[in-house]
């Protein structure tokens, strides 16, 4: 029972943010507003972690489960991928590196902010 009460927790939160999403006047994912709802949810205290903790540790387990549909409509749509080959391979190379950076910076940032804590 623990678990469907998890699941009805994400599923609601994703319900609502494909609501919200569909009121706004402008694009933007339903997911990361979903995604957005949820850390809103836990920073306030309205969600406790204990709340969803076993079926957030599923869905991060089987994460890669998640990225078959994009694979296969990236092999579904080849010839256009083909054609465009390397605009695309620049692109992922270039945000593959800003994202390397971008994370450095932010644990480098943590690991600062948590030794001054420490040392207070």
């Amino acid at each position: 029972m623990k678990i469907l009460y998890q699941i009805a927790i994400i599923f609601s939160l994703c319900l609502l943010g494909e609501i919200i999403s569909a009121l706004l006047p402008f694009t933007f994912p339903s997911s990361v507003t979903a995604m957005l709802l949820l850390t809103a949810a836990l920073f306030t205290g309205w969600l406790k972690i204990d709340h969803i903790r076993e079926k957030s540790d599923f869905l991060l387990s089987n994460m890669a489960f998640f990225f078959i549909p994009a694979g296969v409509a990236v092999t579904e749509h080849f010839s256009t991928v083909a054609s465009i080959w390397l605009p695309l391979l620049i692109i992922v190379i270039v945000s593959t590196v800003v994202v390397f950076l971008v994370t450095a910076a932010a644990v480098t940032l943590t690991l600062r902010i948590e030794e001054r804590r420490k040392k207070e």
